[in-house]
């Protein structure tokens, strides 16, 4: 039996990653982080693809796209990204390229390099996919759609120690403020905005555990009992 293909989207900091891999290891899912990819692709364009004043040159970036391979290997039961055969799994994760990566994904030379390989992997089924459009352009079809969402101070306090835990140093206010760009960026960009897939089912983790929110997910994923 061919096992399902499930979408979740949803907001910066809801847990989307973290939900998903939990998801994934209980159900025998492949999990892909497809907010990692952009990390990763925004990741070569600060290394690569500066202009003289310091910032990002987009057009560098997509005239050198075809110098991006872009992977996902398994390391101890876990996904790890690499860039050109380098493990960029921590250097993606911080400040600078959180405030760079919602830029990089307005691109549509961008969403349309990765809209391939994501399609190709989710075409026999059995994975999950977390980002911001995988239920309303990437995966229209998917078995299964949630959107997750919760209030900006939970989000701020949960993506604030994610930081420190990482041994980056940053304020809350300083995270907060990025937040809130990165929503009004992503909700409000032309290519693949930020929105609730019609048949999607809708999560507010404001008030629940990380727990909570994948009891809640599998009680809605009745058909992988007879897999």
């Amino acid at each position: 039996m061919r096992k399902p293909v499930i979408a979740i989207d949803g907001f910066s900091s809801t847990g989307k990653s973290s939900i998903s891999k939990v998801i994934a290891e209980k159900l025998g899912l492949i999990h892909m982080d497809t907010g990692a990819l952009y990390r990763g692709i925004t990741y070569f364009a600060l290394q690569c693809c500066k202009n003289e004043k310091d910032n990002i040159d987009l057009q560098k970036l997509i005239s050198n796209l075809n110098k991006i391979n872009l992977e996902f290997r398994e390391d101890n039961g876990m996904l790890v990204l690499f860039l050109n055969n380098t493990d960029i799994s921590s250097e993606i994760r911080t400040p600078e390229i959180s405030e760079n990566v919602s830029l990089i994904a307005t691109l549509p030379e961008v969403r349309e390099f990765l809209l391939h390989t994501q399609r190709s992997i989710a075409e026999k089924g059995g994975v999950i996919m977390d980002g911001r459009d995988i239920g309303s352009i990437v995966l229209p079809n998917a078995d299964y759609k949630f959107f997750l969402t919760a209030s900006i101070d939970e989000r701020t306090k949960r993506r604030h120690l994610e930081l420190l835990s990482l041994g980056i140093k940053t304020d809350a206010a300083s995270v907060k403020e990025n937040l809130l760009l990165r929503d009004k960026t992503d909700s409000e960009r032309t290519i693949a905005p930020l929105i609730q897939a019609k048949d999607a089912i809708l999560i507010d983790n404001s008030q629940l555990t990380k727990k909570e929110t994948i009891q809640l997910i599998l009680s809605h994923i009745k058909t992988f009992n007879n897999i």
